[in-house]
């Protein structure tokens, strides 16, 4: 395993909070996508994973990974990242395979088994032991499955809105990998924020919200549309039929959960009727049923809030969090 020299270094954060234009155009690196931090490079096999490490700014307490959702990329964590490390706290920050800046191959089995194993060997090559963690939407699946995996080296876990509180596989229809290809390509700017309006923003958009959904219009835009695609549908693939949330049971460390009331994120929701997609996402009551399988779980409820309480009411989420972790 090695490091590669970062090949991006942004002067300030606020790089990231651009307006996204609408010929904006990515490439399936990111390349000409700007990240808050430093971006270093850890291989796996014969993949390059992107990462970024953030250093204490204040007496050092401990290290926090943190894990990003399925539409998302470690850049939307910057405001996490940033309260934290001054916080006293080191940050990891990676990019999984198949998303942000990291490699997309589209012969690997996309897991998320394959995922924390990848996220634990880069640790181990940074000679980091006990971490917490933290994860968001798709991330908190990947955050549990990897404290179920090595409950050893997680202090704490802090699951952010996570996605898979709920088994959609046992309601919503399956759908093929080249159906799921052919609606990965007809996505456009136009879809992508009526897709997070809708889903994040209870309606409502800002011209804000488009940051965290610039990569995701920049690949619809761009050169690699066609590789973005197939390996969007893979992922989807994995987060519908491996579900975590019958063994939420045996997380044994310490658990908060930060759920913004107002979401109705669900997988497939627009392939049933109307009358069973109205049980689903329903976080409201997801949260708390969630929090009472697990032994050593608190909850904090954000009411009026959607998918992203890192965005909508960072304050209350950040504050927290923050206590958590302290």
């Amino acid at each position: 395993m090695r490091f590669l020299l970062p090949f991006l270094f942004l002067i300030a954060a606020c790089s990231t909070l651009k307006p996204t234009a609408k010929n904006l155009s990515y490439s399936e690196d990111l390349r000409e996508m700007d990240y808050p931090y430093n971006v270093q490079y850890f291989d796996i096999q014969t993949h390059k994973m992107a990462f970024m490490d953030v250093a204490a700014k204040a007496k050092y307490i401990g290290v926090v990974v943190l894990f990003h959702g399925k539409n998302f990329n470690g850049s939307y964590w910057h405001k996490t990242a940033d309260d934290l490390s001054k916080a006293g706290f080191r940050v990891i920050i990676p990019d999984q395979l198949g998303f942000g800046k990291s490699d997309k191959p589209i012969d690997y089995q996309y897991s998320f088994h394959a995922l924390a194993s990848n996220t634990a060997q880069l640790l181990d090559s940074l000679k980091l032991d006990k971490v917490s963690i933290v994860g968001h939407s798709m991330g908190g699946m990947l955050a549990a499955r990897f404290a179920l995996m090595y409950p050893q080296r997680v202090s704490k876990l802090s699951l952010v809105n996570p996605i898979g509180l709920e088994d959609w596989k046992r309601v919503v229809p399956y759908t093929p990998l080249d159906k799921r290809i052919e609606g990965e390509l007809k996505q456009t700017r136009e879809s992508i924020i009526d897709y997070q309006r809708k889903s994040y923003y209870d309606g409502n958009w800002k011209p804000e919200y488009e940051v965290a959904a610039a990569h995701l219009i920049g690949w619809a835009q761009g050169p690699d549309k066609q590789k973005i695609a197939t390996v969007s549908a893979l992922t989807y693939e994995m987060v519908f039929t491996q579900p975590v949330l019958y063994e939420f049971n045996l997380l044994s460390m310490p658990t908060l959960l930060i759920i913004g009331e107002r979401d109705r994120t669900a997988i497939g929701k627009n392939l049933v009727s109307k009358e069973v997609g109205k049980d689903l996402g329903r976080y409201d009551l997801l949260g708390q049923k969630t929090c009472n399988k697990i032994s050593k779980c608190e909850i904090v409820h954000l009411k009026s809030i959607g998918h992203l309480p890192q965005i909508e009411a960072y304050s209350e989420y950040i504050r927290a969090l923050k206590a958590f972790l302290i």
